[in-house]
């Protein structure tokens, strides 16, 4: 038994948990806040077989896209006071994945 624990953009959040409860996966969704750009991610925890962890992980990167973002940036100035924003590209998107072997698994 595995837990996969993937983290997705929330624009993408939609789309991945609808695919993988049609291919009749259990999971647990929880919104989370990324620490870098402070932008709002989805948490799935799912809860599966050894044999269909590819599966799994095959759904979410199909379903996760990687695009970039423009962020703003406020370089100091003389003095330590603020300068006109600037922005940067930032590549956001896709997932990160964790996947941890589990010993025992209850439902109630």
């Amino acid at each position: 038994m595995k837990l996969i624990i993937a983290i997705v953009n929330s624009d993408d959040s939609h789309e991945v948990q609808s695919q993988l409860s049609e291919h009749g996966f259990y999971l647990t969704k929880l919104a989370t806040t990324g620490g870098f750009l402070q932008k709002g991610n989805t948490t799935f925890m799912i809860g599966t077989e050894d044999e269909l962890v590819d599966q799994a992980l095959q759904i979410i990167r199909e379903h996760s896209k990687r695009r970039t973002e423009k962020a703003p940036i406020a370089p100091f100035g003389a003095y330590g006071s603020f300068s006109s924003v600037q922005f940067v590209d930032v590549p956001v998107g896709g997932a990160t994945i964790f996947v941890l072997d589990i010993n025992q698994f209850v439902k109630c």
